[in-house]
């Protein structure tokens, strides 16, 4: 009996090309225009509804309609990451080969979990591990990884695999250290994997924002006095709020000696690794058993693709790995790696595709080049912050990150009100859209933040948003 089907969800030849050729003319004039437009976007929860809530349509919709009605209030209404005057948080700079190998990879759906549905996809997520694994000194071949949907999800990864090799199923001693100044979503990890506030230890930071080793040791010995079981460190190679990057090759000593699992965030600040500066920062980074990384950070990709790199291979596969009825079909050989055996994904999409478009389109020599320029931009804003009697800086310039407050010589404001200042001209900044500049805080100082992992900011667009926030400084002081 034959069943008819009316309900194809297809458009026909002619009209996928038409739209995909709109599609693409939209995404190349973002591209093309995004440094003429504002960077920050605002909008109410009730704006937002009265433009988007409506009950799902039963009849359809021209799609030409669709699509003009996402790119007109859509698209216009999300902060733009990759914007030369996106200073906070990290910037997005994304690039445009990335972005059409992600269209590819959902375009053509490649199921990126196991070797036989697509043994391409899986070699090439080798093969750039590969290069990543060179890249940071892991060894090549007992060494291994796995991409991720971002830095949270490869810390997990990591802190899971941490726990399982060191602790087995047995983990209620368990105690595990990190920085005052680690990503929160290392505690997001630990968290989820059950472990209790009372075996986590918040190691204060000294006075450059770096792991205090002294904190550290008494830490341990006190742990191991009380019978407790010290099992994994957590350092970082570029923090957030100042891009320090930890003293890693005395924390790997620590770890050897105390055999604890040396895990390193370098989500962040990892690739610097690519430039003559970065490389001596680094130092010691090659000696962690496992290594978070984001190339949607500052390896200029676009969302999402963060990495997991691990000394060993298999203790990935030793903590993930199952074996239910529907997979026993497809193991395949122990060359062939599936990768949902890695890690806590099963369906994955093709992340490796945009890493390996990318870097075979530029030449990693390129990506040098601009993480290089990046670190000197941000080493010439501190310079020029310097020149100035209205600027104080509180942590200069460390791999792209420079944190400074509005603080001009002579000022007789208090603390409390020099905090409300720099606040103030912050708020204003954005509310302005003319950057996205948000504040941090240090030493209980309120002081702004300046991120410059983008290319294509340039010095004068660092001296433009000074000379905007002096001048909201003035209107906001004379108030």
């Amino acid at each position: 009996m034959k069943i008819p089907n009316k309900a194809t969800l297809e458009l026909s030849h002619d009209e996928m090309k038409a739209y995909g050729y709109e599609v693409v003319d939209a995404i190349v004039n973002h591209f093309a225009t995004q440094n003429e437009k504002l960077p920050v976007v605002s909008g109410s929860r009730k704006e937002m509804e009265d433009l988007f809530l409506e009950d799902a349509p039963d009849n359809p919709t021209d799609p030409h309609e669709v699509l003009n009605f996402v790119l007109n209030e859509v698209m216009t209404k999300s902060n733009i990451v990759s914007h030369p005057k996106s200073y906070s948080f990290v910037p997005g700079p994304s690039n445009y080969i990335s972005a059409m190998a992600d269209s590819l990879a959902s375009g053509f759906n490649i199921f990126s979990g196991g070797w036989q549905a697509s043994p391409a996809a899986a070699e090439m997520e080798i093969v750039t591990m590969n290069w990543l694994l060179k890249m940071f000194g892991f060894p090549q071949k007992k060494g291994g990884g796995i991409f991720t949907s971002g830095g949270s999800m490869a810390n997990l990864t990591a802190l899971a695999t941490a726990r399982k090799v060191k602790c087995g199923d047995d983990f209620s001693k368990a105690v595990i250290y990190l920085s005052d100044q680690a990503h929160s979503s290392n505690i997001k990890a630990i968290r989820v994997l059950g472990f209790r506030k009372e075996q986590i230890r918040v190691i204060p930071t000294d006075g450059e924002f770096k792991f205090s080793i002294n904190k550290l040791k008494n830490a341990i010995a006190k742990d191991r006095l009380e019978g407790l079981q010290p099992f994994c460190l957590i350092a970082t190679a570029g923090t957030t709020n100042t891009g320090t990057v930890d003293p890693l090759s005395d924390l790997a000593k620590i770890c050897k000696n105390e055999e604890i699992w040396f895990h390193i965030d370098g989500a962040y600040g990892g690739f610097a690794i690519l430039s003559e500066d970065g490389k001596k920062i680094m130092k010691g980074i090659g000696k962690a058993d496992s290594l978070t990384v984001d190339p949607h950070k500052w390896f200029f990709q676009p969302y999402e693709i963060g990495c997991l790199l691990i000394k060993n291979h298999k203790w990935l596969k030793g903590t993930f790995t199952e074996k239910p009825e529907y997979l026993r079909d497809i193991e395949g050989n122990t060359s062939e790696i599936n990768f949902y055996d890695h890690g806590i994904e099963l369906t994955r999409r093709f992340r490796a595709l945009k890493f390996y478009m990318s870097v075979k389109t530029f030449g990693m020599t390129e990506f040098k080049k601009a993480i290089s320029y990046n670190i000197k931009l941000a080493e010439a804003a501190e310079n020029f912050l310097r020149t100035s009697a209205n600027w104080e800086i509180i942590s200069p310039a460390t791999l792209a990150v420079i944190n400074f407050r509005y603080n001009p010589i002579g000022n007789k404001l208090s603390e409390k009100k020099l905090d409300a200042l720099n606040q103030k001209i912050s708020q204003s900044v954005v509310n302005s859209k003319k950057a996205l500049l948000v504040t941090t805080v240090l030493n209980k100082q309120v002081v702004l933040r300046m991120c410059l992992i983008n290319p294509r900011t340039t010095l004068n667009d660092v001296k433009e948003t000074i000379a905007l926030c002096e001048s909201f400084a003035n209107q906001n002081s004379s108030n």
